[in-house]
C-alpha cells in the first residue's frame, strides 16, 4: 500500500504564525483529503496567504505541526506543489515561454524534450500558446495571471496552492479559470484557493471560513448554509453565522 496515496493533502494542528505582534495565525488546525477543490474563504488579513506560505514552505511554522501530502513543508515535497502567489512571480523582460521553462527547470524538468512538451501543454492550457513569443511586459493583467497559472502547472504537481488566482479577472476569464481547475481535480489533483469572494466559494467541494488566523467554520457550502437554520440562505450569511457562534465544523 502507498501511505503517502491514502495521507491528506494538507493536515495542520496548531498552527501559530506572528509578524512581530501581530498574529497571522492562532493555532489553526485543518485536514484537506486528497483529490477535492479546498477553498480558504476570508477577509483580507484572515491568514489566508500567510497559511499558503508555510504550506509551501516559504514560512516556517513558529508553533504546531504541518504534514504536506504526508511529509513537512519544504524541498522534499516542492516538486509535488504548484504555488500560484497572489502577486506575481514572473519575470517582465522575459518571454511567455522563456518564463514557463523556467519554472520547469526550477520544479526538476531537466529533459529538454520533456520540458519541452510540457511547457507547450501548459501554454496550451491557458491559451497563450500563440503569445508565447511576446515579453511579459506587454502583457494584461490577466493574461499575466493565466500565464502565471501556466508556470504552477508546467510539472503536472498533484497539490495546487493558489492564491487569490481569480482577482482582477474579467468573468468570461474567471469561468476560464474554474473549467481548468475542476478538470484538474476530475484527474485527481487537490486545490487548495485562498479567496475572500463567494462566487469563488460556491465553486468548492469543500470550505474554511478564516478569521483573525482561525478557522471558524468548516464543510461543504450547501451544509455551511444549512446550519444557519434559514431557508435559502446565502455563503456570506453562512459566515457571518459562524463568526457570531465562535467556530464549528460541519461534517
Amino acid at each position: 500500500m502507498n501511505l503517502r496515496a491514502q495521507s491528506p493533502a494538507v493536515e495542520v494542528e496548531g498552527l501559530s504564525y506572528s509578524y512581530g505582534e501581530i498574529k497571522a495565525l492562532d493555532g489553526l488546525t485543518l485536514r484537506i483529503e486528497q483529490g477535492v477543490t479546498y477553498g480558504l474563504l476570508g477577509p483580507n488579513g484572515a491568514g489566508k496567504s500567510t497559511l499558503i506560505r508555510v504550506l509551501v514552505g516559504l514560512l516556517r511554522p513558529q508553533k504546531g505541526r504541518v504534514r504536506v501530502l504526508g511529509r513537512p513543508p519544504g524541498w522534499g515535497v516542492a516538486q509535488e506543489i504548484g504555488y500560484m502567489p497572489q502577486l506575481s512571480a514572473l519575470y517582465l523582460e522575459l518571454t511567455a515561454q522563456e518564463n514557463v521553462g523556467f519554472f520547469a527547470r526550477l520544479y526538476g524538468l531537466e529533459r529538454r524534450g520533456e520540458r519541452k512538451e510540457r511547457v507547450e501543454e501548459a501554454l496550451r492550457l491557458v491559451g497563450l500558446w500563440e503569445r508565447r513569443q511576446d515579453p511579459v511586459h506587454r502583457f494584461s493583467g490577466g493574461m499575466r495571471q493565466r500565464l502565471s497559472l501556466a508556470c504552477a502547472l508546467v510539472h503536472r504537481p498533484r497539490l495546487l496552492l493558489l492564491d487569490e488566482p481569480t482577482v482582477g479577472l474579467d468573468p468570461e476569464l474567471r469561468v476560464a479559470f474554474w473549467e481548468h481547475f475542476q478538470a484538474l481535480v476530475k484527474e485527481g489533483k487537490t486545490l487548495v484557493i485562498s479567496s475572500h469572494t463567494m462566487d469563488d466559494a460556491a465553486h468548492c467541494q469543500r470550505l474554511a471560513f478564516l478569521r483573525q488566523g482561525r478557522v471558524v467554520g468548516e464543510g461543504g457550502p450547501q451544509e455551511l448554509k444549512a446550519a444557519t437554520g434559514k431557508e435559502g440562505a446565502t455563503l456570506e450569511e453562512a459566515f457571518l453565522h459562524f463568526i457570531r457562534k465562535g467556530g464549528e465544523r460541519v461534517p
